[in-house]
């Protein structure tokens, strides 16, 4: 699991989370006497690292207002994924059957401990070779959920095939703008200007990008957040776990095999990012035999029309910072510059993914 937050400085007083949980952990599983040491957030939890005699887990308290029904709906798909082969973390239940305990606003549900480590700087060629089989078997026994019964090119791929060029020209724009009213402009300030200056000329190329995907994209019930941050390896490279899936919705099968094998990371950090990603989608191909060619052939694009439409950290910078606000600046220049290697690469890119599908 994640590694834990640094301690807060001596002076700043910070309610023991034990003594809120402890109870209805107690009460609804058994656990006595237990220690908890608070792990980064996920998007609707505080996570915790909790210890009860010799056992350790992992403790998700969701935050007020929290869809639990829908938690409860991705829960039940990181078991299906278990039963058909892709490491996991296993959810533990209630005294009475639960996968998630209540007790008036409280809610949390507690996971078996799964000791692996996430993987910051780029996987290696086994770990690709790991993380493309396990989202194969994913799409595999995800493929006839009724949650993606639209199947074929549903309207889900409409949005994919919309132009939100005008739009996100504006936007960029007015951050231009107050990038230019700054009277002392700082170092952010001109990475900002330069990337969003790249980024206005990118837009002007949407309409030709989207008139590029292939026809006979398919939809289905995905992981919904494959990414490097929900993959658990051990040191060896070894898979520990597939983490923090979301509730059964149908997406484009080639946007989340075209995520991961194009991952940021990858294509900044390995001068032979191209190969990587086909190694990747190699492995895909093998583990999941209902793919079809042109899921592989689409999923750079579709990857790049993601990276090329979202203005995330660099919006935030300028008109909502945020807390980590730094990290969301670097965030912001990884995801440009991976952006503008695939662009500049694409038919090369798509040349190689023509040939893993078996096309010429």
């Amino acid at each position: 699991m994640p590694t834990p937050t640094p301690t807060p400085p001596a002076h700043t007083t910070v309610p023991d989370p034990a003594a809120e949980l402890g109870p209805l952990l107690e009460h609804a599983y058994g656990l006595h006497e237990v220690r908890l040491t608070r792990l980064p957030a996920g998007q609707n939890t505080i996570n915790h690292r909790a210890t009860s005699g010799d056992e350790t887990l992992f403790v998700k308290h969701y935050l007020p207002g929290t869809d639990l029904a829908a938690e409860r709906a991705a829960i039940g798909q990181s078991r299906l994924a278990g039963e058909h082969g892709v490491p996991v973390a296993s959810p533990r239940t209630t005294r009475t059957g639960e996968t998630i305990a209540t007790a008036g606003d409280l809610a949390l549900s507690v996971w078996e401990w799964a000791p692996g480590h996430i993987v910051q700087d780029g996987l290696t060629p086994g770990q690709q070779e790991a993380a493309g089989r396990a989202l194969g078997r994913i799409h595999t026994a995800f493929a006839d959920h009724p949650s993606g019964a639209a199947g074929g090119e549903s309207r889900r791929l409409a949005k994919w095939r919309t132009d939100p060029s005008a739009k996100l020209t504006g936007t960029v724009d007015q951050l231009l703008g107050i990038i230019a009213d700054r009277p002392t402009p700082d170092a952010f300030d001109t990475e900002a200007e330069r990337t969003l200056t790249e980024r206005r000329n990118a837009l002007a190329r949407l309409p030709e990008l989207i008139a590029g995907l292939p026809d006979g994209l398919t939809t289905q019930v995905l992981h919904g957040d494959y990414a490097v941050v929900n993959l658990l390896f051990e040191d060896d490279g070894t898979l520990i776990a597939v983490l923090d899936f979301l509730p059964p919705a149908p997406e484009l099968v080639a946007y989340e095999v075209g995520r991961i094998a194009f991952d940021p990371r990858t294509v900044v950090h390995d001068p032979d990012w191209i190969s990587a990603g086909v190694r990747l989608i190699d492995a895909y191909q093998q583990a999941n035999p209902q793919h079809t060619a042109a899921d592989v052939t689409g999923c750079a694009r579709v990857a790049l029309l993601q990276l090329v439409t979202s203005l995330y950290g660099v919006k935030d910078h300028y008109l909502k910072p945020g807390l980590i606000q730094d990290d969301l600046d670097q965030f912001w220049l990884l995801r440009h510059e991976a952006a503008t290697r695939l662009l500049d690469r694409l038919p090369d890119v798509e040349q190689a993914l023509a040939e893993a599908a078996g096309l010429r």
